[in-house]
């Protein structure tokens, strides 16, 4: 490169030489044009050939020279200057000053330059590899579409969610498959007057579609990124939540029509005491039942807000177990049920909250109790294994529906509505069960069988 540059650096002197030699030459001529004697032409032309010769070769030696230095002193400065730049130096960088720099400094300034830009690539490409991996590996999908509606990026999540194929490389394919009404035109030049969030049901998914244009460096209209996000959960809490008001309203409302009945009708007439017993005995059973109601409701309420009061000691699961059966023995018998009460292994003390658990011993047995026929028979046992006590129940009773096993903890969801009423149950039995469970670090596991009977398992751990 030096080489050429020196070639460039005579070529430009030897131009400077002959434009000096014809500015003799001009000179010359207008000398030569008034002399009549040759001799004095002859001399006049010796004078200007050496005179011309010694002129010409001093210009290109000491044109070439100032020339390289020159050129040399503006590299040294460019190269410099330019490392500083890559660094990030971005203060007013002085010019050199006119001096005799070797050619080896200039390489050194040059070499240090091209490091510091190789080092810069790297770090932009280290960053350039790292978003990649994140909208890789990101939950919600993510599309890029350029200003012709081709894919120019998609995540695993958006070819999941989207169940995208080879073929749907195009803006206008992929959302007409999915029955979306959105213009990619709109989107682009009409961001502010035009709705770019959509929502679609895909098979058993619900997505949530954002669209946001994006521009260039020089702030105009380069594409489209599509964020998908799977908001099937959200969508199914907000129809549990609206499934729940409803609920709660049907539930207060069947026995506030009930009193509300029988109190007018005691009012509007003159009944005997038979009557206006039987009346009252069916007002103070719904008012009961209303009252249970709100009193699940609000241990439901404090458990979900986490101010229900958690007081957890060491006790005995075994004797726990033989409490709650004798605070039922009314109802057994009246049942003549044969229950049996069987303790497997030597069960250390389990450390949870102990009103809490006799309330889940209370419903899971009641309801053996309540859905097995006269004379059934319901086994308890109590063991332990691993760092876990338990306590099984199994009975013969009616027995659960497969399709209804996965729903029967979801509140106020009931197998055999009018049977569950007219027993007296709320439906939020088993909801605030496996809430007491949750919060003491237990579980409850429930298998069932139409006709043959249900076993439930209840786990409560025995270390603090």
């Amino acid at each position: 490169m030096q080489k050429s540059m020196q070639n460039k650096l005579i070529i430009i002197c030897i131009i400077l030489g002959t434009c000096f030699i014809g500015l003799f030459g001009y000179f010359y001529i207008r000398q030569i044009s008034s002399l009549t004697d040759i001799q004095q032409v002859i001399e006049l032309s010796k004078k200007y050939i050496i005179s011309a010769f010694i002129v010409f070769v001093s210009v290109v030696i000491i044109g070439s020279e100032v020339l390289k230095r020159v050129i040399k002193k503006s590299m040294i400065s460019i190269v410099k200057n330019a490392g500083k730049l890559v660094t990030g130096n971005k203060e007013k960088v002085p010019l050199l000053q006119a001096s005799n720099k070797s050619r080896d400094e200039f390489m050194s300034a040059f070499d240090d330059a091209t490091l510091e830009i190789r080092e810069h690539l790297k770090d932009v490409d280290k960053q350039k590899k790292q978003i990649e991996t994140i909208l890789l590996h990101m939950t919600d999908g993510i599309l890029a579409f350029n200003l012709e509606g081709e894919v120019t990026h998609k995540n695993i999540a958006a070819e999941r969610l989207l169940s995208l194929s080879e073929e749907d490389d195009d803006f206008e394919k992929i959302f007409s498959k999915l029955d979306v009404d959105i213009n990619l035109e709109k989107i682009i030049y009409l961001e502010d007057w035009t709705s770019s969030d959509r929502k679609v049901r895909i098979n058993d998914k619900y997505l949530n579609l954002l669209f946001v244009p994006y521009k260039d460096n020089n702030q105009k209209a380069a594409g489209v990124i599509a964020v998908i996000q799977d908001i099937t959960e959200h969508v199914k809490l907000d129809n549990m939540r609206k499934e729940f008001v409803a609920d709660v309203s049907h539930e207060l409302k069947t026995p506030i029509t009930s009193i509300m009945g029988y109190a007018d009708t005691l009012l509007e007439g003159d009944y005997d005491a038979a009557t206006k017993t039987k009346f009252l005995n069916v007002i103070a059973s719904e008012a009961r039942r209303m009252a249970k109601l709100v009193t699940d409701l609000l241990a439901l309420s404090r458990y979900d807000t986490n101010k229900n009061k958690i007081d957890k000691t060491e006790f005995d699961l075994g004797d726990l177990v033989k409490k709650c059966q004798e605070k039922l023995q009314i109802e057994i018998d009246k049942k003549h049920h044969k229950v049996e009460n069987l303790v497997t292994a030597n069960v250390p003390l389990v450390y949870a909250d102990k009103s809490g658990i006799e309330r889940v011993v209370l419903n899971i047995l009641s309801n053996s109790i309540k859905y097995t026929k006269e004379k059934g028979n319901i086994k308890i046992y109590v063991g332990f294994v691993y760092n876990d006590a338990y306590i099984k129940i199994i009975d013969n009773g009616m027995g659960i529906p497969e399709e209804d096993l996965s729903r029967i903890f979801e509140r106020f969801y009931r197998v055999d509505k009018a049977r569950s009423r007219e027993l007296g149950g709320t439906g939020l039995g088993l909801s605030i069960a496996k809430e007491i469970l949750n919060q003491n670090g237990g579980s409850i596991d429930i298998k069932s069988e139409v006709g043959k009977g249900t076993e439930v398992v209840i786990r409560v751990p025995t270390k603090k």
